[in-house]
């Protein structure tokens, strides 16, 4: 992917026309704003597997929530027809991205990955070209525009000191659980629960108990628990369709935000007994 990382590169001199991949794939909504499709984004960021990629949208997606930020303002859930499926197109969960939620996922990025780097330093020129393109300082003429500058300096340093407490609260999470997913960026039931030192059947009837897992009845008989849809959609498990000697059965896998999610409440279980 050399060639990709080099056109990435070059945008930051500011001098490429439009020649970044960033450039070629960004969108403009309803309003007129920068928007980009997190589908699209994976392969220019060096991930091969979307599980993998959006593993970091998800730390991406915490960073955000820590600064206090409202994670739906910058990572709005969509749809995309890709090819593929029983005819030959089907329809993939997605992100519409601000330039700010693709910084955060370049930051939460794995920082091994040359268009990682690439893509850190895209982001963070646009975001600085952003800022250069504001209004004009306030005239300090007059007392309000005195005031005015005061206000700016002032929201520029709260700015300073939320993100690095949100760098800070990030970076001891990232790849805290990287020993425990798969190459897809999942982590099965039973490596769970050895992760919880328990075992999958205790494992999974207490997270039926909590409400975060249903029993479904399987096609060979008995009880299959699985994670509820609402726990699928927010990113914290993945149910895939595998076979095992003739059959087909639904396997459950977290994520590492629904291995976050489990493990604190399991702790919280844990201090109560």
């Amino acid at each position: 992917m050399s060639s990709t990382i080099d056109s990435i590169a070059s945008a930051s001199d500011g001098n490429n026309g439009g020649s970044s991949p960033f450039d070629r794939l960004m969108l403009l909504d309803h309003n007129g704003d920068e928007r980009w499709s997190a589908r699209d984004l994976h392969l220019p960021m060096g991930y091969e597997k979307w599980e993998r990629f959006d593993v970091a949208i998800q730390r991406a997606m915490t960073a955000a929530r820590n600064s206090g930020l409202d994670p739906l303002d910058h990572f709005r859930g969509a749809s995309k027809a890709i090819n593929g499926g029983r005819w030959g197109k089907q329809t993939v969960a997605d992100y519409r991205l601000t330039r700010y939620a693709c910084y955060l996922i370049a930051m939460n990025g794995d920082p091994r990955k040359p268009e990682i780097a690439a893509a850190q330093t895209y982001f963070a020129v646009k975001t600085r070209e952003a800022e250069l393109a504001q209004p004009a300082a306030p005239d300090i003429s007059s007392p309000e525009g005195i005031l005015a500058l005061a206000e700016q300096y002032v929201a520029a340093a709260k700015e300073l000191v939320t993100t690095k407490k949100e760098l800070a609260i990030a970076a001891p999470k990232a790849g805290k659980w990287d020993a425990f997913l798969n190459a897809d960026g999942l982590c099965g039931m039973t490596e769970l629960a050895d992760l919880l030192h328990t075992n999958v059947r205790s494992l999974t009837d207490w997270l039926v108990e909590s409400g975060i897992f249903r029993k479904q009845v399987s096609q060979r008989g008995g009880n299959r628990n699985m994670p509820r849809k609402a726990f699928q959609d927010a990113g914290q498990f993945v149910v895939k369709q595998e076979t095992r000697n003739g059959w087909n059965f639904p396997i459950a896998y977290a994520t590492a935000q629904g291995i976050d999610h489990v493990a604190d409440l399991w702790e919280q279980r844990t201090a109560a007994a």
